[in-house]
């Protein structure tokens, strides 16, 4: 590949990132609660489309991209109430989602293996989750405001959460479920769809 090529390449790739960055931060605004499992701060949104279609089509190093470019999009135009820890968790989990479906789909593209890697992804992302969130970022939270009132957000669900790991087990772990299965579902319904537009 000569000089030419190599540019012309770095700039559809770098187009592509940011076209599916933009879109990712406008889909963060629609945002719906899950009162039934999780505390207000903790809202399902399908953001994390884009950036599996960026790992599926251009690989692991974009859906990161488009990630972090998305999160900070988001801190930087609709700011943070919780002093950005909101959107390090969401860069953390969502790369951990498209990195490990993209992995997998990217091996042998068909759609037995995008639904095999959404699985996978699913259940990686939500063990990422569940580790991330009780040794980082709920430590984190806890500098803004007690881990007692964090507990206690989760208590008001369930009489099961008494503390922040059954917090994990019962909040974490069947919200990060539920957003995989509902985005993977709509990966499947959409991908083939848009796919074209990122064929050389």
């Amino acid at each position: 590949m000569n000089s030419v090529s190599r540019s012309r390449s770095k700039v559809k790739f770098m187009t592509r990132v940011g076209m599916l960055s933009s879109l990712a931060f406008v889909l963060m605004y629609f945002q719906i609660p899950l009162g039934f499992i999780a505390p207000p701060f903790m809202k399902l949104d399908i953001s994390d489309l884009p950036i599996l279609i960026g790992s599926f089509t251009m690989g692991p190093l974009a859906a990161v991209l488009i990630s972090f470019i998305k999160n900070v999009l988001h801190i930087a135009i609709q700011g943070s109430t919780s002093g950005g820890v909101g959107p390090l968790s969401n860069f953390i989990v969502g790369s951990i989602f498209a990195i490990t479906a993209g992995t997998i789909y990217r091996r042998n593209k068909t759609m037995k293996s995008a639904i095999i890697g959404l699985f996978v992804g699913t259940i990686v992302m939500t063990a990422g989750a569940i580790i991330s969130n009780y040794f980082f970022i709920f430590p984190l939270y806890a500098k803004m405001m007690p881990m007692e009132a964090i507990v206690n957000a989760g208590a008001a669900i369930t009489s099961k959460i008494t503390d922040v790991w059954s917090m994990m087990m019962y909040s974490v772990l069947p919200f990060n479920l539920i957003k995989g299965f509902i985005v993977s579902l709509i990966t499947l319904l959409t991908y083939k769809k848009v796919s074209y537009v990122f064929k050389d």
